[in-house]
């Protein structure tokens, strides 16, 4: 396997996937490829797995993988000019594979050059932890992709689910105006969002607070699901996106870290 991107996905993936054989990952800058090693490295050792990866700026580390997994910021131009600028290192049987959340497969597939081996992959927050897998495959994904994509899951201990090529698919589809409406409530009562997340687990069973989640998955990247699943994006997300505050990632969303 090989991965386009150096974030929190790219690097729970590669950990996840190098217990399983060499994995690549490719980063664009030498802070990125830094910041992504070491990251690795500990949930390798979380993990108690041998860090068989390689992190590197030359795109080169991506030639003769089997699969390439694009997870790069969730903006459809960025993951097009990804898979414009990997063209040159596919190949002729790699399997391509996106880790958008709300992004139409469809049109990503399209831009990639080669929509009959492409699919969606995707995959949860911390990727370690998290069993889900949502595989949605554009209309000219050939039965070998599709097979190939089900035993990747398989491979990598997840339990994969067929979900329509629609924005969100099931899980942020059902989830942000759920997440949404609990800040809307705070907005409107000015409770304040421990109370919020500490009702939700306690009395809804829910692990993890909305307030909380939403600090998780990073205020911009919860707004561009917003947006592209249709659903408004509340003032005071925009507000603190704006401030800086964009949740764990940053040291502070609606709570501090």
């Amino acid at each position: 396997m090989a991965i386009a991107g150096s974030g929190a996905i790219a690097c729970g993936l590669a950990a996840v996937a190098a217990s399983r054989g060499p994995v690549s990952v490719w980063a664009r800058s030498d802070g990125s490829c830094a910041r992504a090693s070491e990251k690795v490295n500990k949930l390798c050792e979380r993990l108690g797995t041998e860090p068989d990866v390689t992190v590197s700026r030359d795109p080169d580390v991506l030639a003769g993988a089997t699969f390439i997994v694009e997870a790069v910021v969730e903006d459809a131009e960025a993951k097009a000019a990804v898979w414009r600028s990997l063209n040159g290192h596919l190949g002729h049987d790699t399997v391509l594979a996106t880790t958008t959340s709300s992004l139409p497969i469809g049109a990503l597939a399209r831009a990639s050059g080669h929509p009959e081996r492409f699919v969606g992959l995707h995959v949860f927050n911390p990727v370690p932890k998290m069993d889900l897998v949502e595989l949605a495959f554009p209309d000219e994904a050939t039965a070998a992709t599709r097979d190939r994509a089900r035993a990747l899951c398989a491979a990598l201990g997840k339990t994969a689910v067929e979900v329509p090529d629609t924005p969100g698919f099931v899980v942020n589809r059902v989830l942000f105006p759920f997440l949404f409406e609990a800040v809307r409530l705070k907005e409107r009562t000015g409770l304040d969002a421990e109370s919020i997340d500490m009702c939700m687990r306690l009395g809804a069973g829910h692990p993890m607070g909305p307030l909380a989640l939403l600090d998780l998955v990073g205020l911009d990247v919860a707004a561009a699901i917003g947006e592209t699943i249709g659903t408004e994006v509340p003032v005071l997300v925009r507000r603190l996106i704006e401030e800086g505050a964009l949740g764990r990632k940053t040291g502070r969303g609606f709570h501090v870290y």
